[in-house]
């Protein structure tokens, strides 16, 4: 009992038996997409996965681009976005489309579309 095995394996992806369609990219159980990023002054990407570029669309309004398109336009996406200074921001999605999902900020008193120094966004629905 107190010999224990451990191995470790390391694969860039996960292929079916036949070597089609990675079985885990393509369920919709896990994050598909997921990104952190500076949305003010110039945008840039903090970290991510399946996320290829930002897209700064005008104040308080980003649009995240996927390297490798969703299943659907039907996923699922939640975002926080921080930093509007004393006014809370609520986030809000502006379209969803296969190849990109596009988000924007606005403060909470005054209404008005506001850059966030933090955007996150995780999507979750599989990829094609």
């Amino acid at each position: 009992m107190g010999d224990y095995l451990m191995s470790i394996i390391k694969a860039n992806d996960i292929q079916n038996a036949s070597g089609g369609i990675p079985t885990v990219k393509s369920q919709q159980l896990i994050p598909t997409a997921w990104v952190n990023f500076n949305g003010t002054s110039t945008v840039a990407i903090r970290a991510s996965e399946n996320v290829s570029s930002i897209t700064d669309n005008g104040t308080g309004d980003y649009s995240a681009n996927f390297a490798v398109a969703m299943a659907n336009s039907n996923y699922s996406a939640l975002s926080y976005m921080s930093g509007g200074g004393d006014d809370a921001l609520y986030m809000y999605m502006y379209s969803a489309t296969t190849s990109s999902i596009r988000m924007g900020a606005r403060t909470a008193r005054t209404s008005g579309k506001t850059d966030a120094s933090t955007v996150t966004a995780v999507v979750m629905g599989g990829q094609s």
